[in-house]
């Protein structure tokens, strides 16, 4: 009989541990989905805040990185991940570095488009980049894109177009509002994201996130910073009320947001990652909409193209993201 209870004991204890350690498992599972919850809050805040600000597309995107870098050599210094830098290969080195151009021209880009279209407009169109994502993986992964991804790249393609449709009568003078123009940086914007989230998810697996976003966000600025000189762009001498700007951008779009979709990029696949930001066209139409200075209404176009491009985006994405999650 002692005998019998010692056994039982023993299999309550073990059930007991399992259930802890499912509990526990269950929570650091979803802890990811948490983060970028914080994270689209975030960067729904980005297209607002550049539409708001007088100062030159590349200013905004330099005084936003160096205000982030700050922030982010003080959780290098904290956490002592600059140690990752050490253990870090040439050709991991090479991809980081290749990240933050791409992140450089994607922040360029899309800080161009807001002041030449719709805050709705270039949040949707950005929000491209899930599908593309699926592209890259095609040609430099080679894995071919399933009937579903297709599908869903090209119903993504035809809400881009339902949006610019409007705008192609006003042609693409530089001069004055060139919705048509900033369609077309928003979608190339897309496009250099991709990019940019594809590095992260191969390196972040191997490399802690300050490590990383480090090097990213210190290459982005130098070539922004490089861009600004060659064309005779001030980046000093900004009122307060640009500074202020700046500084909101580092702490909501880029810390809050982009930090924290390269940290989860660790534990999950760059299609479940990107599909945070189809979050985000509906956050900014709706801030663009409410904030007196703004005031942005959506046009009837410009709803029916988005709601096109995301029913796309999450077609394309679904099946690739089921799995990936089975394989991560």
């Amino acid at each position: 009989m002692k005998k019998e209870s010692r056994c039982q004991a023993h299999r309550l204890f073990f059930l007991f541990m399992n259930s802890s350690t499912s509990s526990e498992d269950r929570r650091s599972s979803t802890k990811p989905y948490w983060v970028l919850a914080f994270s689209l809050l975030g960067i729904s805040f980005a297209g607002p805040l550049v539409r708001l600000s007088t100062a030159d597309p590349v200013a905004i995107a330099v005084w936003r990185l160096g205000f982030s870098l700050i922030i982010v050599a003080a959780f290098l210094v904290a956490t002592g991940e600059w140690r990752d830098w050490k253990r870090m290969t040439a050709r991991e080195l090479a991809l980081a570095a290749a990240g933050g151009v791409a992140l450089a021209l994607h922040f360029w880009a899309w800080n161009a488009s807001i002041h030449l279209t719709t805050i709705a407009a270039s949040v949707t169109l950005v929000s491209l980049q899930p599908a593309v994502v699926a592209a890259i993986s095609a040609l430099a992964l080679r894995e071919a894109p399933t009937s579903r991804q297709v599908a869903g790249i090209a119903i993504a393609i035809l809400g881009a177009v339902v949006i610019a449709a409007p705008d192609l009568r006003g042609g693409m003078a530089p001069s004055g509002n060139a919705p048509l123009l900033g369609n077309l940086l928003a979608t190339s914007a897309a496009v250099t994201a991709a990019i940019y989230y594809t590095i992260g998810r191969s390196l972040r697996k191997s490399i802690g996130v300050w490590a990383y976003v480090g090097i990213v966000y210190s290459t982005a600025f130098l070539s922004l910073t490089v861009i600004a000189i060659s064309r005779g762009v001030t980046l000093a001498t900004q009122p307060p009320t640009e500074i202020a700007i700046f500084a909101a951008l580092a702490l909501g779009p880029m810390l809050i947001g982009h930090t924290g979709m390269n940290w989860a990029l660790k534990f999950l696949p760059a299609y479940v990652v990107n599909l945070t930001v189809l979050g985000e066209p509906v956050g900014a139409t709706l801030l663009g909409a409410v904030i007196p200075s703004i005031r942005q209404i959506p046009t009837v176009s410009t709803l029916v193209g988005g709601a096109v491009v995301l029913g796309g985006v999450i077609i394309a994405a679904g099946g690739s993201t089921r799995r990936s999650t089975q394989n991560a």
